[in-house]
């Protein structure tokens, strides 16, 4: 009896070894390593099509118009574009309990009319799926559920009854068994996610895949599945927070600037339509190093409270704590604050806290993370109604942002009476604003704006 071949597989990306490697050449990974059985198995979807293709000259082909179908959720629609692409397949990971069931099973509720809904899942029975959707009120008459993780008895059940959205929860949980390897491993998610596409593709049923995310927050399983698919959505969120965000990392049929915004309540994932509103803590005083900054999340202005706080280092060497944005881009600007604006916190543990527990990486909050640090050191309030901008450089000058006039307008419609952004910035307005719009060229003019120097 011949010895059967086995091959050692990267559980990061994928990458073949004939013997076990410490370390992937690939990816770099340490100890990733596992040992499978060699298999010849073929895509039984990709031989039955015989049919060759021939090269056609592009202005010949005639181009068709995108068939989207409105999903029921204005934000879920924001973020993918217009709504579900038919024959698309869309992947939506993110943290286990962040709210990925719970989302998309909605979306299966509010797409009522539109035909036979398929869910499959393999980690949760139809008592526990039934549990949570009478909690969600959920009524779809042609929603059905199936509790299978073989692929072959799936895709026998998709083409018998023809959906026209299929939801599968989780694709780790999935198996093939032309591959010897365990359900979840690289090989079984690589090939259970071609036949899913081919199926998808060929038959016009829109897919949405539910991953699981690995500890980088990436999804588990090869890079390649994230290629294979054509949308990529992850939620994000503080799992002790009630607020999540939908952003899109990838969108063949749309842009991946936009995010959603919702809130985990009982009765499920709610829209926010007005995040700024959320983001901004009602309070009754008003404590030093708290401020107000205006950032964007793709093409939505959101107005965010920054709270920093400054006191004496008790062992010598200060402490920098950053929850929301770079813990690197809080060191910078710091150092900043000291060799430009001469307020030496080296002896200062400091503090930075983005309220509501999102986290954002854009630099236009350079400017309100200096003024709330500067605030909290000098013990002096800033004002409740002014809104701050502004991206700061190495020399303390302060520089232009984009889409001004969008954060200026969502200061102005929150009832903000003063905005400090970039003098680069207010000499490009166009329009008027109700607000007093203050100019600034550098970190040392903003904080004798504020009376903090």
């Amino acid at each position: 009896m011949a010895k059967s071949k086995t091959v050692f597989v990267c559980s990061s990306c994928g990458y073949e070894s004939a013997k076990w490697l410490g370390k992937c050449p690939a990816c770099n990974e340490w100890n990733s390593f596992y040992e499978e059985k060699a298999t010849s198995a073929i895509n039984n979807l990709s031989i039955g099509n015989k049919k060759k293709s021939t090269p056609r000259k592009l202005k010949e082909i005639e181009g068709i118009d995108v068939a989207r179908t409105s999903t029921g959720i204005g934000e879920l629609d924001r973020v993918l574009g217009g709504g579900l692409v038919k024959g698309s397949l869309v992947l939506v990971g993110g943290e286990p309990g962040i709210g990925k069931s719970t989302l998309i099973l909605e979306l299966c509720d509010k797409v009522q009319g539109e035909g036979k809904v398929l869910y499959i899942s393999g980690e949760e029975s139809a008592e526990q799926i039934k549990i949570r959707a009478d909690r969600l009120n959920i009524n779809n008459d042609e929603l059905m559920f199936l509790g299978e993780t073989n692929i072959d008895d799936i895709q026998e059940v998709i083409l018998s009854i023809n959906p026209k959205l299929v939801i599968i929860d989780s694709i780790q949980t999935m198996y093939s068994e032309e591959i010897t390897s365990a359900a979840g491993t690289v090989s079984q998610v690589r090939e259970i996610t071609a036949r899913i596409m081919r199926m998808c593709k060929d038959n016009g049923i829109t897919t949405i895949i539910i991953g699981h995310v690995t500890k980088d927050g990436n999804i588990a399983g090869p890079r390649v599945l994230e290629h294979m698919v054509d949308t990529v959505l992850y939620i994000e969120g503080e799992r002790y927070f009630s607020y999540r965000i939908l952003r899109s990392v990838k969108n063949r049929f749309g842009s991946t600037n936009e995010v959603g915004m919702f809130e985990m309540k009982n009765e499920g994932m709610v829209e926010i339509t007005n995040p700024s509103s959320i983001l901004i803590s009602e309070k009754e005083d008003n404590p030093a190093g708290s401020v107000i900054v205006a950032s964007i999340e793709g093409t939505r202005p959101l107005l965010i409270e920054l709270q920093a706080l400054t006191t004496p280092s008790v062992f010598g060497i200060p402490k920098r704590t950053a929850n929301g944005i770079d813990y690197n881009r809080l060191a910078v600007l710091i150092a900043v604050i000291e060799k430009r604006a001469g307020i030496v916190l080296g002896t200062q543990d400091v503090y930075l806290n983005v309220v509501s527990g999102i986290k954002i990486a854009e630099p236009a909050i350079d400017l309100g993370i200096i003024i709330a640090c500067a605030s909290s050191y000098k013990n002096i309030s800033i004002p409740q109604d002014v809104v701050i901008i502004g991206e700061v450089g190495l020399t303390g000058e302060i520089r232009a942002v984009n889409m001004i006039e969008k954060r200026i307008k969502e200061g102005e419609k929150l009832g903000f009476k003063k905005c400090i952004i970039p003098e680069s910035n207010k000499k490009l307005l166009k329009e008027s604003f109700k607000l007093d719009i203050i100019g600034v060229k550098n970190i040392n003019e903003a904080l004798k704006e504020l009376n903090l120097k």
